[in-house]
C-alpha cells in the first residue's frame, strides 16, 4: 500500500478529510484517534456514512486514492483475528440501521446491517416474533454477527445465522450496490425501494437504498461489526470450511451455497461474506428468516464430571427424541464445593462405585439442555429428559448464568474448537494434556463447537506448542482449533487458523470480489 501513502501525501490528509466530510456530513468524518484501531492497527480516518449511497461514495473515494477500508460497528470483537496490513479509512456503519421490511406475520424481515441484535429482537417481539439468533457478544449488530457467522446456543436447532440468510444487499470494493436473494417481501431480483435498480447477483447503481424506517441519517444506531468477526466461525472460511462445520453439518453452515449449490441464485456469492470480516464486501442489509416466539421454555441441567461422561450424556439426549433447541456444556476450572452423594445402587451409577456422584467428588461442570415449544409439550419433554439424565437433573425456567457467554476474558488467548460430537471429549482431553491441567471450556456440545480460554500470561512459544498438540489430535478427527483472540505477541507469533483446505477457494473469492485488496487486507487467512 505504498501507493496509498504517496497518494495521501500528495493530496494532503486534510483534503481526504474534507472529501469524507462532504460525503458523510461534517460531524461524521474525522481523523482517527488512539481508540480507532483494529486488532492493534490504528486507522487514519473515521467515516460514518448516513446511508448506503454515502457508504458507496466512501468506497469510491478509497478506490480513487488507493486507500484501504475496514468497516467497524459496535466493535464487540474488534480485537479478534489477524491485524489488517493497513487501515486507512475506518468505515463506521452505525448509521446503517433499522428493521425495514417486516410486515405482520411475514416469515422474513429485512434488517439494516448496523442494527444492534437486541434492537432487532425488541422490534420483532412487538409482533411475537424473533430471529433465532443469540450471538454471545453483548451489543453485537446483525452485520457483525453475519460477518462472523457468530452462533449461540440456538444454532443446535436453527443453524448458524448465515444459514438463515435469504437475501442481502452489499457494497463491493468499487462501491457498487449488489442485491441478491430476497429483500424483505420483494421477490428475487426485484429492486427494493431506493436501491437504484440493483439487479440480483450482479452489480447495480448505488442508490440511497436505506428504504423504509431508519433511512439515511435517521438510521443512527450502534455500528455494525464487519471488522470484528470471529475468524473461526465463518460460513466456511474459518473452522468449518465451505463444506460446513467440522461436525459434518453443511446445511447449517451455509456450505452448500458457498460451493455453488445454493437454493437461491446469487446467494452463494452473498454468503461468502459470512465470516469474511469485511474482507469481501460491506453489508448494507440482510433479509433473515423469523420465527414465532416459543410460548414455553425450560432448561434441564445435570452436573458432569468428565468429558467422556459428557459424550455419553449428549448421545443419550440426542437419542431421547425430545427435540432440544440447544445442548450446552460448561466445564470451568474445578473449584471444590460440597455436594450430596447419590446411592451406589442408583441406575445412573450402578456398577460404577468410583463414579464421582458416589464418592462425592465435586462436579467439574454442567450439561444444560434447552427445550422450546408449547408449555404442555415442553413440560412433557422435560419429564422424559430428566428420566434419561438421572436423579441429579434439575428443571428450571431460567438459563444458568453462564448460558450464551464465552469462557474467556479480555487478555486471554481464546480458542475455538470444532469437531464431530463423537470426538468432542477427545478434543477436550487433548487440550488438557497439552496445557497440563484443566482449561475452561464452554459451548455447544450438541454440535461439537466449543470455546476455551488459555491464560494471557502464557508465552507465545508455549501457546504455539499447545496448538500444535491439539491440532495433531483434531486433524485425524476432521476437527479444527483456531485462535479467536489473543494478546498481540501471541497473535503475531502463532498460526491463528492452522491447516485450511479451503484457502485456494478463499483466495479465488478475494481475487474476484476485491482484486486490489482494499477491503480489510490481511484480516483473512493466508494474509488475504
Amino acid at each position: 500500500m505504498a501507493d496509498a501513502a504517496r497518494s495521501t501525501d500528495r493530496l494532503g490528509a486534510l483534503d481526504i478529510t474534507r472529501k469524507l466530510a462532504a460525503i458523510c456530513g461534517e460531524p461524521f468524518a474525522r481523523f482517527a484517534g488512539p481508540a480507532d484501531e483494529v486488532a492493534g492497527r490504528t486507522a487514519r480516518w473515521v467515516a460514518v456514512p448516513g446511508g448506503p449511497h454515502a457508504a458507496a461514495e466512501v468506497l469510491r473515494l478509497a478506490a480513487a486514492h488507493d486507500l484501504t477500508v475496514v468497516p467497524r460497528g459496535a466493535g464487540t470483537k474488534i480485537d479478534w483475528g489477524a491485524a489488517p496490513a493497513q487501515v486507512d479509512i475506518m468505515l463506521d456503519t452505525g448509521r446503517l440501521a433499522g428493521v425495514w421490511h417486516e410486515p405482520r406475520g411475514a416469515a422474513v424481515a429485512e434488517i439494516g446491517a448496523g442494527t444492534p441484535l437486541r434492537a432487532v429482537q425488541a422490534t420483532l417481539a412487538r409482533t411475537n416474533r424473533r430471529l433465532p439468533v443469540d450471538a454471545p457478544s453483548p451489543g453485537a449488530t446483525l452485520g457483525g454477527v453475519l460477518a462472523a457467522d457468530e452462533s449461540g446456543p440456538l444454532r443446535h436447532r436453527h443453524g448458524s445465522p448465515c444459514a438463515q440468510l435469504v437475501g442481502v444487499r452489499y457494497l463491493d470494493a468499487d462501491g457498487e450496490l449488489v442485491s441478491v436473494g430476497e429483500s424483505g417481501t420483494e421477490a428475487l431480483g426485484r429492486a427494493t425501494p431506493g436501491s437504484g435498480g440493483g439487479r440480483a447477483s450482479g452489480r447495480g447503481p448505488a442508490g440511497d437504498g436505506c428504504g423504509g424506517a431508519g433511512s439515511g441519517p435517521a438510521c443512527a444506531a450502534d455500528g455494525f461489526g464487519w471488522g470484528v468477526g470471529d475468524p473461526a466461525a465463518g460460513a466456511g472460511w474459518g473452522a468449518g470450511g465451505p463444506a460446513g462445520g467440522a461436525g459434518g453439518d453443511p446445511g447449517r453452515g451455509g456450505g452448500d451455497a458457498i460451493l455453488g449449490r445454493g437454493e437461491v441464485p446469487g446467494l452463494d456469492v452473498a454468503r461468502l461474506l459470512c465470516g469474511s470480516q469485511g474482507g469481501l464486501g460491506v453489508l448494507v442489509s440482510a433479509t433473515m428468516r423469523v420465527h414465532a416466539v416459543p410460548a414455553g421454555r425450560l432448561w434441564v441441567s445435570r452436573p458432569v464430571w468428565t468429558p467422556l461422561e459428557v459424550h455419553d450424556l449428549v448421545r443419550a439426549v440426542l437419542a431421547a427424541g425430545v427435540d432440544p433447541a440447544a445442548v450446552e456444556l460448561d466445564l470451568p476450572v474445578p473449584v471444590p464445593l460440597p455436594r450430596r452423594r447419590i446411592p451406589p445402587t442408583h441406575p445412573s451409577v450402578v456398577n460404577r462405585p468410583d463414579h464421582p456422584a458416589v464418592t462425592g467428588r465435586p462436579a467439574a461442570g454442567s450439561l444444560v439442555v434447552l427445550l422450546e415449544g408449547g408449555p404442555a409439550d415442553v413440560t412433557e419433554r422435560a419429564e422424559r429428559l430428566t428420566a434419561v439424565l438421572g436423579a441429579e437433573a434439575i428443571v428450571s425456567h431460567h438459563a444458568p448464568e453462564w448460558w450464551g457467554r464465552y469462557p474467556f476474558a479480555p487478555g486471554d488467548t481464546a480458542l475455538r474448537i470444532e469437531v464431530p460430537i463423537n470426538d468432542l471429549h477427545a478434543a477436550v482431553y487433548a487440550l488438557r494434556d497439552a496445557t497440563g491441567g484443566p482449561v475452561p471450556v464452554r459451548g455447544s456440545a450438541g454440535s461439537g463447537t466449543v470455546h476455551a480460554a488459555l491464560s494471557g500470561a502464557l508465552p507465545p512459544e508455549r501457546v504455539a506448542s499447545i496448538l500444535t498438540a491439539v491440532r495433531s489430535v483434531l486433524i485425524a478427527r476432521r476437527g479444527r482449533c483456531v485462535v479467536v483472540a489473543a494478546p498481540a505477541a501471541v497473535r503475531r507469533a502463532v498460526d491463528l487458523w492452522g491447516e485450511l483446505p479451503t484457502l485456494p477457494r478463499l483466495r479465488s473469492a478475494k481475487a474476484h470480489l476485491d482484486p486490489h485488496h482494499r477491503l480489510a487486507p490481511g484480516r483473512l487467512p493466508g494474509g488475504l
